[in-house]
């Protein structure tokens, strides 16, 4: 029965919460690829792709306290199958936008409707699925989204073959309208869930969740290194490789490619180790935290241009920038099971600001330089630019080694297992 119940999770709530996921991430990332023809078409400036870029994630993040809230008092099967209905309309308004304006109104409701992708999936997951393996199917919805990634590389730039980045957009609205149609239709509603009660408790949940040590112990740690990552995966990374490496468009959608491949991979590696680690009573912090301190030192490689059209940084860039989601686990076992939408999302808000700020912040400082003859920022506003980037993770690298909310969930853990 066990056995039945699991599959009957995975068949009617894990894959509809999946299409959802893939096609955020889709979204997320495939401006990467098509960020050269969205400037020749329209005479962007590094400064106004970031931002157009960044919209998505600004409105994702403003979402992300009133998405917790909902999510914890009507569930996941409702506020995901209405908020996908708006990243559909935001698909169509971005494919028919003739400027900049257009391209960032539509960017933004398609972040606002993506904005539970993962979210409302990670509380469904805690309604369904048993709390002990958790971190093993989180890391599995994760690397449904690293497909979604590696769709927006080389398949995507496959499919301009045949037609241009407008009716790319038009046909990824109706694909947001089926799925949000099939979550709304198969994924069933959890009678028994815990009640959340009104705004009040809601509001004091968030309260609760915003004052606890260990949410600030981990929350500047991935706030930096996720939001670079996010920064990386779905812009940034793209006019480096063309602009650094000096790859045509094929060379870096292959590249894009093998990251996000990577990406999928690492996702399901983290999810193994975080399962492994729960078995053997060994703290999360310490992968989210070994994690970060491999990501930190590939990007050293990339700013030191080690080697820059070799593919292996991508792999590991992949590999390595995806342990910090671990911490959605951490906190979903460290709160109690009614605050788990709540405890999520309140860390979503603060990883999406930093993606947003981050990545329009890259874009408005590489036009500091003189660009080269081309047109295109220098080599050396990339390595200065990303050098900025890797000071702000150290730093917080080193408050979360500090942090003593850490250290004391930690010791609590260690004892656990030494008790047993």
């Amino acid at each position: 029965m066990a056995e039945r119940a699991l599959l009957r999770a995975v068949l009617t709530v894990f894959l509809p919460f999946a299409g959802g996921y893939f096609l955020s991430y889709l979204y997320r990332s495939v401006n990467a690829v098509i960020a050269g023809r969205l400037t020749a078409d329209l005479g962007l400036e590094p400064g106004a792709l970031g931002v157009l870029t960044a919209a998505y994630f600004l409105a994702f993040a403003l979402f992300q306290l009133p998405l917790g809230v909902l999510l914890d008092r009507f569930g996941p099967r409702r506020v995901q199958a209405a908020l996908l209905l708006v990243a559909a309309a935001g698909a169509l308004v971005f494919s028919q936008a003739a400027d900049e304006a257009g391209l960032i109104l539509g960017r933004a409701l398609i972040g606002l409707g993506v904005a539970g992708g993962l979210m409302g999936a990670l509380k469904a997951i805690t309604l369904w699925f048993p709390r002990a393996r958790w971190p093993f199917v989180n890391g599995c919805f994760l690397a449904m989204g690293g497909l979604g990634a590696i769709a927006a590389t080389a398949p995507v730039e496959w499919a301009l073959g045949f037609t241009d980045w407008r009716g790319l957009f038009l046909g990824l609205a109706a694909a947001t309208l089926l799925v949000a149609a099939l979550i709304f239709l198969i994924v069933p509603e959890r009678r028994d869930a815990p009640a959340s009660g009104g705004l009040g408790e809601a509001m004091a949940g968030l309260r609760h969740v915003y004052a606890d040590g260990l949410f600030w112990s981990v929350a500047p740690l991935v706030m930096t290194t996720i939001g670079t990552a996010m920064a990386l995966q779905s812009l940034w990374a793209g006019p480096w490789l063309a602009h650094v490496a000096g790859l045509p468009d094929a060379g870096v959608a292959a590249r894009l490619l093998v990251m996000a491949a990577a990406l999928t991979v690492g996702f399901v590696i983290g999810g193994l180790l975080g399962d492994l680690a729960g078995r053997a009573r060994i703290p999360l912090t310490w992968l989210v935290g070994g994690g970060a301190a491999l990501f930190l030192g590939l990007q050293l490689v990339l700013i030191l241009e080690l080697a820059p059209q070799a593919y292996w940084p991508w792999i590991v860039f992949g590999l390595t920038s995806n342990l910090g989601t671990l911490v959605y686990p951490l906190l979903s076992q460290h709160f109690p099971l009614a605050y788990a939408g709540r405890a999520n999302t309140a860390l979503n808000l603060p990883i999406f600001l930093s993606a947003f700020a981050l990545q329009a912040a890259v874009g408005w400082a590489l036009e500091f330089w003189t660009p080269r003859a081309d047109g295109v920022p220098p080599a050396e506003a990339y390595g200065t630019v990303f050098a900025g980037l890797l000071a702000l993770e150290l730093a917080a690298l080193v408050w979360f080694l500090m942090a003593p909310a850490r250290r004391a969930a930690e010791r609590t853990t260690l004892a656990a297992a030494g008790s047993e």
